[in-house]
């Protein structure tokens, strides 16, 4: 009879918070396309209103004292690829790819083989990921695509057999 009568309780909990429950069928304001979502018809009116205030229209003062209303803001969505400039004008840090070179037990190592490689490369900035601590990333380079890295990654490798291309957050005016 006790389980009865929980089994009996919790399903009635399920079942008042389904009745308040709603679809709510909304349009992406990019690309038009509709969003289907169940939610309780107190969150659907709170986000309508919030939608209205979004929505309302800025009066202007013109010249002439006439109420005119402004022009609601344009969202651009550029139809081309962005080029590396513009990418790195709104993100100065974004995620691409450096050539790990290998990886060292100590600080010591790390610092040998960062040396070494300086002057068979000098071209190539290197550095010291200690994140894994105790072992050493040696890092080089800073690259927009893995295509870009394949190159250095050929020359690296001549002397790195181990040298290999991994993601990494890099500043967007290092990179090529």
């Amino acid at each position: 009879m006790r389980n009865f009568i929980k089994i009996f309780s919790i399903l009635s909990i399920f079942g008042f918070y389904t009745i308040d429950a709603q679809q709510v069928v909304k349009r992406d304001t990019l690309s038009g396309t509709e969003l289907v979502m169940t939610m309780d018809s107190r969150v659907s009116d709170a986000m309508s209103s919030l939608e209205e205030k979004c929505a309302r229209v800025a009066v202007v003062k013109s010249v002439d004292n006439d109420d005119v209303p402004a022009r609601p803001a344009k969202i651009f969505v550029p139809n081309r690829e962005l080029t590396n400039a513009e990418v790195c004008r709104k993100n100065p840090r974004i995620l691409g790819f450096k050539i790990q070179i290998t990886t060292v037990k100590s600080n010591d190592e790390a610092n040998e083989i960062k040396a070494y490689f300086r002057k068979r490369f000098p071209n190539l900035k290197v550095e010291t990921d200690a994140s894994l601590r105790p072992n050493y990333k040696i890092l080089a380079g800073s690259y927009f695509t893995k295509q870009s890295a394949a190159s250095d990654l050929s020359r690296v490798r001549e002397y790195f057999k181990s040298a290999v291309a991994v993601q990494y957050r890099i500043f967007c005016a290092e990179a090529k």
